[in-house]
């Protein structure tokens, strides 16, 4: 074993080389090694303290859920699955809105997402970027960059000094909350997945030198922790000594790569592709980087969904218990020792963060579902592969031998990797399918060495059956604390030590036949249910069973064995007590950490001891059972979320019986319809007395954007500080009396829609597809009187910025806005244009929702959609009215909430799908929420059509303010149907009530036109 920790500080200066590029000089450090003491590793796995840890990691982004209260919630939800880590990326773009001007506060600040994970004994793998992708707009990068010469992700200059008070600024947060610090960040990752390219790049890839300045930036900030790469395939793009352009500069201390095997066709959820589970995972990784642990730092965890798409509930069926079982037990048969899930919970695209291919809904599919529920059945399988891992560190220094059909089975049908002791007595033996794709049960046994000899399983009767689309865990010489497992096979849940008894929970699929056996010389007895089979020998003691839904418990000597169907297994929980060293809430190894079984329900979050009660706090949405397995000697009284229960204790096992009564609470939520709503024209700049004076003027007639300009001035929103939200252009014209049509070319991004006016009258709009972002369309124009000025008016749905996933097109930089134009019997230069989106651009106004919250729309420019507005002259008008002819409308209500409290209740926005003669309406809407926009609905693409507002957007105690922004792209109009709030199950929780995010109300904008 080596450990990568002897290289001093010292010995870093003189291992460097100076280089000099970009914003300022800088020290490439050729290894980053013995900075720091706390986390270390090896070729098996991470240390922290010193103790071996298995790194289970979900994917979470604090800015896809702007309410800090409930980061918590959503840490503590990722712990009790028996993870203990949590992966983030940071969105620059809503950080540095304007060049030069960092910002990040209220909802954007990091300390209360640092504090939340260190509450709940979460570590943190940081990924700051610059460039994240991550469906989110342009891949992180804020639109300023558009206007930047250089090429993006490269060496180019101007590239690198832009991003250099980012990476100082956020490095400088991220090193604060560093374990070295006290805090959760024990691992950090500089870029994301740069890993392929297109075309000439500055620099050549993959740059060492790019790459050594990003990691030269994260230690100037004071990060000392290790820096770990994910490459986006495994390709071995610095992993450590590695030389690329002959250089090792760019190389990291722990290399690792993502991999997503199933893709993202959530179209077809029950179809997994031939050839897709990964094979060569290991011998890979012996090849790129033998010197440090396997890390998969992104794996599939779910599935994003494009726009038309059919929606994250068929992500979550692709994605589902099965696959986890199959492909995550497959990674672990790899040696996998650090596993990060994309995404654990996904969130919400909210205030046009998300990237143009994909609507507002961030779900994924993942385990988490958006409204932080925890539902699908693919959140409790993880809570079981993740606790048995907790509880086999034999695993982590486990050697991987080679994969073969039959050798450890009977059957050929079966494909087995053993995991086989370095250092310890303990096998792991993974079986599966061998074509995995299969989805019929299969029977065998299994031949495996034991310390007793070979031995054909199970010895007693019957037969081992894999279900369809299935994987296990068997175990041989399994070290329960002292009490030796010769073999099990059906696969652990968890172990412990209480007292002077051990417990082991194990479970199987229901039906299937199952046996253990225990290296013991003292006799079974079956002390609950009945149908176990046992013998005994001299040597051990045999345990064989059909898995009912009945448990099952047996006593052999100090060990008690559980036995549980799979669905029984999902009902319980390993909570770990805080220590008082300085692991404190974060989970150690085995040993050296103290927890209790729980059967509870829902979800428990944590446990915890006052004088003589222990306490247990969750959540509960049904009366359930509660059962204690091994509460503490000290403790005799018992606590749920506060409410001390009675409860009767089993004279044999201890453990300790008793009932949570859920009581459903009464909501009250009010009709939408029945609002007192106000309307008011979104679009006035169709007026005949609308004045634009103050608008921007379209006066560039060159610009960096590597997009060729076909206009005489550009016309690229992002030139003149625009990157977000709608925008709206004036072209201002001389008629001749001649002209017969508009030619005109826009860009939005993935489902934009687009429309034109001339003067008042409207000709026509793009009510936009899934598949085009762009659209190059011909609108007749009415008859014009010559001499006579007209102005076009053009608005456009900007769906985000593309992302920069290949390095070298600079995808992100495609432009928004219009492309090019021709009015029939006029040059280009006859027409003079303004352009406008959201107000002041990048000196934005709302500075605690954020630069990308708001667009050009009039009413959003006023702030209008924000509580209070001035309605006290407007008219009435509801949206399920709609408005008669094209254009765009704004309403807005409000409504008082006073729902039941203690209670984590759900609640959604809906849209009905509207049809007109028989058709499907063209329109789209932006749904805002106390000034936050929440939801953007696009009626003739989908799929989305019910939103999820949050407890603390909304609040859930008092008045709040609710808009809708309704443009119509049809002659006849728009109106929104059955748009309804409705509410989800209520959970009785023990989470504190969050308090509501920062909501400035409306007062008059300085400037707004």
């Amino acid at each position: 074993m080596k450990l990568f920790r002897a290289l001093t500080v010292a010995a870093l200066a003189v291992q460097a080389a100076a280089l000099s590029i970009g914003g300022k000089n800088m020290i490439v450090e050729r290894d980053s090694d013995g900075l720091q003491d706390l986390v270390t590793y090896d070729e098996h796995s991470l240390l922290v303290y010193g103790e071996r840890v298995y790194v289970f990691s979900g994917e979470f982004h604090p800015y896809r859920l702007p309410v800090p209260d409930l980061w918590l919630d959503v840490f503590q939800k990722i712990k009790a699955l028996g993870f203990n880590a949590v992966s983030f990326y940071v969105h620059w773009a809503l950080l540095e809105g304007k060049p030069g001007e960092y910002s990040a506060e209220g909802v954007f600040a990091f300390e209360p997402f640092f504090d939340a994970a260190k509450q709940a004994g979460i570590y943190l793998i940081a990924r700051p970027g610059p460039y994240i992708n991550a469906e989110s707009s342009g891949g992180g990068f804020p639109g300023w960059l558009q206007r930047i010469s250089g090429q993006l992700r490269t060496r180019a200059p101007d590239f690198l000094a832009a991003t250099d008070n980012y990476m100082a600024n956020i490095g400088a947060a991220i090193a604060k909350a560093q374990i070295t610090n006290g805090g959760p960040v024990i691992l950090v990752q500089p870029e994301n997945e740069y890993t392929g390219s297109d075309g000439p790049v500055t620099g050549g890839f993959p740059d060492p030198v790019y790459f050594a300045y990003v990691k030269k930036q994260i230690r100037d900030a004071g990060i000392v922790v290790p820096l770990i790469s994910n490459d986006a395939s495994p390709k071995g793009i610095f992993a450590p000594g590695s030389v690329w352009q002959g250089s090792t500069e760019g190389d990291v201390d722990i290399y690792g790569h993502d991999s997503y095997p199933l893709g993202f066709d959530c179209a077809h959820p029950y179809t997994w592709p031939a050839g897709s589970i990964p094979t060569t995972f290991h011998t890979t990784h012996e090849q790129e980087s033998p010197s440090t642990f396997y890390s998969l730092d992104e794996f599939q965890g779910g599935s994003f969904d494009p726009w038309g798409g059919l929606g994250f509930a068929q992500c979550s069926v692709l994605l589902n218990m099965e696959f986890q079982r199959v492909f995550y037990k497959n990674n672990f048969a790899s040696g996998a020792t650090l596993l990060n899930l994309y995404m654990i919970y996904g969130g919400t695209n909210w205030g046009n963060l998300g990237h143009p291919g994909g609507y507002t809904s961030y779900d994924y599919g993942s385990s988490i579902a958006e409204n932080r529920e925890i539902y699908r059945e693919k959140y409790s399988e993880l809570k079981l592969e993740a606790n048995f891992l907790k509880v086999s560190p034999a695993l982590l220094t486990a050697s991987v031998g080679t994969g073969t059909n039959g050798t450890y089975t009977d059957s050929s049908d079966m494909f087995t990797t053993p995991l086989l002791g370095n250092g310890t007595a303990t096998n792991f033996y993974v079986v599966r399918h061998s074509d995995y794709q299969q989805t019929t049960s299969s029977t065998y046994k299994l031949n495996l060495n034991t310390s007793q000899g070979l031995l054909s399983i199970p010895q007693l009767n019957g037969s081992l059956t894999l279900s369809g689309r299935d994987s296990k865990f068997h175990v041989t010489d399994y070290d329960l604390g002292g009490t030796a497992l010769l073999y099990s096979t059906a696969e652990i849940f968890t172990w412990k030590k209480f007292n002077k008894q051990t417990v082991l929970v194990v479970y199987g699929g229901s039906g299937e036949q199952h046996e253990l056996s225990v290296v013991t010389s003292s006799l079974a007895k079956q002390v609950e249910g009945t149908g176990v089979t046992t013998k005994s020998t001299n040597a051990t003691t045999i345990l064989n069973w059909q898995t009912s839904s009945d448990r099952q418990v047996v006593q052999v000597g100090d060990l008690l064995v559980y036995i549980l169907d799979r669905n029984s297994a999902y009902n319980y929980w390993v909570p770990d007590f805080v220590r008082t060293d300085a692991w404190g809430a974060y989970t150690a190894n085995i040993g050296n950490t103290t927890s209790i079984i729980v059967e509870a329900g829902y979800l428990v979050r944590s446990v915890y001891i006052e004088g003589t009660a222990l306490h247990i706090d969750g959540d509960i949405n049904a009366t359930v059972p509660i059962k204690v397995i091994g509460a503490p000697a000290n403790t005799k009284d018992l606590h749920f979320n506060s409410v001390k229960l009675d409860f009767t204790t089993d004279p044999v096992t201890g453990e300790w019986t008793s009932q949570l009564k859920y009581a459903e609470p009464k909501i009250d939520i009010p009709d939408l319809s029945s609002l007192d709503w106000k309307y008011l024209d979104d679009l006035p700049e169709i007026k005949s007395t609308y004045d634009d004076s103050a608008w921007t003027v379209a006066d560039h007639n060159s610009t960096n954007n590597p997009n060729t300009l076909k206009t005489p001035t550009s016309l690229y929103s992002s030139d003149y500080g625009y990157s977000t939200g709608v925008l709206i252009y004036r072209g201002h014209f001389v008629a001749t009396g001649n002209e017969t049509k508009l030619d005109i070319s826009t860009q939005g991004g993935s489902a934009f829609g687009s429309s034109v006016w001339i003067n008042s009258t409207y000709i026509g709009s793009w009510a936009g597809i899934d598949a085009a972002s762009a659209n190059n369309a011909t609108y007749t124009l009415p008859n014009l009187s010559a001499g006579k000025p007209y102005i076009f008016t053009v608005v456009v749905d900007n769906q985000g910025l593309d992302e920069n996933w290949v390095v070298g097109p600079d995808e992100m930089k495609l432009p928004r806005g219009i492309l090019n134009y021709a009015l029939s019997g006029h040059a280009q230069s006859d027409i003079s244009w303004k352009l406008t989106g959201n107000l002041g651009g990048e000196d934005f106004i709302d500075k605690a929702r954020g630069p990308l919250n708001e667009g050009g729309l009039y009413a959003e420019r006023q702030g209008f959609t924000q509580p209070y507005p001035p309605n006290h002259n407007w008219v009435a008008g509801a949206p399920e009215t709609g408005i008669k002819s094209a254009g765009v409308a704004f309403y807005q209500a409000d409504f008082r909430l006073d729902l039941p409290r203690n209670y984590d209740i759900p609640l959604f926005f809906n849209f009905g799908n509207t049809t007109l003669n028989g058709s499907v309406a063209d329109y789209r809407a932006q749904l805002w929420v106390n000034g936050w926009q929440f939801g953007k609905y696009v009626n003739n693409i989908g799929p989305q059509s019910s939103f999820p507002v949050p407890q603390g957007i909304l609040d859930y105690h008092g008045q709040n303010w609710l808009a809708i922004e309704l443009w119509a792209q049809q002659a006849s109009g728009a109106q929104l149907t059955n748009f309804t709030l409705e509410a989800g199950t209520p959970v009785w929780t023990s989470i504190k009530e969050p308090e509501t995010a920062p909501r400035p109300s409306y007062s008059k904008r300085e400037g707004a036109y």
